[in-house]
């Protein structure tokens, strides 16, 4: 194994913390009773797919999932539901990224959209005043603006060869098995990280 140069960090459940169940609550209380089938950490319908690499506008999300669940929710009522996942950034985790990007070459990449984009950000601003998050990393690379999600290896290629990173030297953090199992295939050291443990018990 050769020494850790670059870490490729996930966000979801690695410095924000997520609670999928509340989004499925929070459509399943507005009449949306399939969500389930929908989405889910692990399974993305085409719609969410087309969401999470920016191929449709936040606008053409609303109408199609209206359609796709044939309710008449408002824009405001799915934008809510949809952003219950997104819980909280705890400033331990931040703190350690702070001190942890001195030592290592450090990336984001996470499957995201506009729409929770917009929610994070948010919180963080309302937890940290003007940190800079992005600015933590050499680059923070989100799905829906690069166009390429997790698993497709080609997203792990694109910013491997964007940055000139050597696979062997670059480990990848992520809560998602799946994820971890697309990195390790084209050569990524992985950690795959599962509650209750969080980055600061990695000892990195």
């Amino acid at each position: 194994m050769q020494p850790i140069k670059n870490i490729i960090f996930d966000l979801g459940g690695v410095f924000l913390n997520l609670n999928y169940q509340l989004t499925q609550d929070a459509f399943t209380q507005a009449g949306v009773k399939n969500f389930k089938e929908l989405f889910t950490q692990h399974h993305s319908n085409k719609l969410f797919i087309e969401l999470e690499i920016g191929k449709i506008t936040e606008e053409d999300f609303y109408n199609a999932f209206r359609k796709e669940t044939q309710t008449n929710l408002t824009n405001d009522a799915i934008k809510n539901a949809w952003n219950a996942m997104l819980l909280n950034f705890p400033k331990e985790r931040i703190e350690w990224l702070e001190q942890i990007n001195k030592k290592y070459n450090v990336f984001l990449f996470s499957n995201t959209n506009q729409i929770h984009y917009t929610a994070f950000m948010n919180i963080i601003k309302q937890t940290f005043g003007s940190l800079n998050f992005n600015g933590l990393f050499i680059k923070a690379y989100y799905s829906h603006q690069i166009g390429l999600r997790k698993p497709n290896k080609t997203s792990f290629e694109f910013i491997l060869n964007e940055q000139n990173l050597k696979v062997e030297e670059t480990l990848f953090i992520d809560d998602t098995l799946e994820n971890i199992e697309a990195a390790k295939q084209i050569g990524l050291q992985t950690v795959h990280l599962v509650a209750p443990k969080t980055v600061i018990d990695l000892g990195l």
